[in-house]
């Protein structure tokens, strides 16, 4: 009984979480165990449970962890360059699942299908991006892409960044879309403004923008809808 008692007590903490996944499956672990699992090992003070837990605490929660850059994560003690790439693997790993969508054909037939396209995507971002949805004919979307990474409460773009990619992807029409880190997609007049913008450069190219998106927490409002377009 001893030995078994002192088996048990020689088991690294980071083997812990380990052995509850093969047994109880991932869903049964708590974030920091998760975490632990992908930092592999702790350090000398710490098991990778408590250095999960160091992470979780020095960011908030887990949606600014996926905001984190290398050297934000590497400025926690314990986390060198190693360790942060795997982190940032694990979190672009469940970013591209979230995406997986995008190898399959999506058609855009109102709003909310290119709302729920590029959703979980945009919004955890703590600065706005504006993202171009390039559709064929068919309202088929064939091709994505970030044209413009902001401040917190700014994102700058020009129409002949956003036409100059439409007509390298062939693009027959386009949606524009971008998120409020604030998590409240109410139109600034900025965005009411820029989306006049597009209109105007669009008919001028022959690529009609069919909305702009502005994506919140969960929310979302069509500039089209609200009649800008």
């Amino acid at each position: 009984m001893e030995t078994q008692i002192s088996t048990l007590r020689e088991v690294p903490h980071e083997e812990r979480p380990r052995e509850r996944m093969m047994r109880y499956g991932a869903e049964s672990l708590s974030h920091a165990e998760l975490l632990a699992i992908l930092l592999r090992t702790g350090t000398q003070r710490q098991s990778a449970v408590h250095l999960a837990g160091s992470i979780l605490k020095q960011c908030g929660n887990l949606r600014n962890l996926m905001d984190m850059s290398m050297e934000e994560l590497t400025s926690i003690r314990g986390i060198g360059p190693a360790k942060a790439l795997q982190l940032r693997a694990g979190i672009e790993l469940g970013r591209r699942i979230t995406r997986s969508r995008l190898d399959d054909t999506v058609t855009v037939r109102r709003p909310k299908d290119a709302a729920d396209y590029v959703m979980e995507e945009l919004r955890y971002l703590k600065k706005e991006h504006f993202v171009v949805l390039f559709l064929d004919t068919k309202n088929h979307i064939i091709a994505r892409e970030t044209l413009s990474v902001g401040t917190l409460n700014a994102s700058l773009v020009h129409p002949r960044e956003v036409f100059r990619a439409a007509i390298k992807c062939s693009s027959a029409s386009i949606i524009c879309a971008h998120n409020h880190p604030s998590g409240d997609p109410a139109p600034s007049p900025e965005d009411i403004m820029l989306t006049k913008r597009l209109a105007e450069a669009g008919q001028l190219v022959g690529i009609e923008v069919l909305d702009h998106l502005v994506i919140g927490d969960g929310r979302f409002i069509s500039l089209k809808e609200q009649g800008h377009l």
